[in-house]
């Protein structure tokens, strides 16, 4: 018991110094994997997202459907029942 004691005395900050390496290169490796994971992933939904296409009618579609949501989740009702008319014709127009 006494040896070890006396080693760790000795080279103390040289085993911390070993250890803190191996750590931080183990640490290191594994980044690497989930990075270049999370980059693959990554740049595959980039290529879907160019290969899609939007139009203008498209956006149409879907901002008239937003303005729909939001009047419905407001309290006013008669303007907004017409003004939901309104956009249900013309969602039923650019449908078609």
């Amino acid at each position: 018991m006494e040896k070890l004691n006396s080693f760790i005395e000795k080279h103390f900050k040289a085993v911390v110094l070993v250890i803190l390496v191996i750590l931080f290169l183990q640490n290191c490796g594994d980044s690497n994997k989930n990075l270049n994971k999370k980059v693959i992933t990554l740049s595959n939904e980039i290529d879907s997202l160019k290969q899609t296409t939007v139009t203008k009618r498209d956006l149409q579609i879907e901002g008239l459907k937003s303005e729909k949501r939001m009047i419905q989740s407001t309290d006013r009702k008669m303007i907004d029942v017409n003004r939901q008319s309104q956009i249900d014709k013309e969602l039923e127009s650019l449908s078609k």
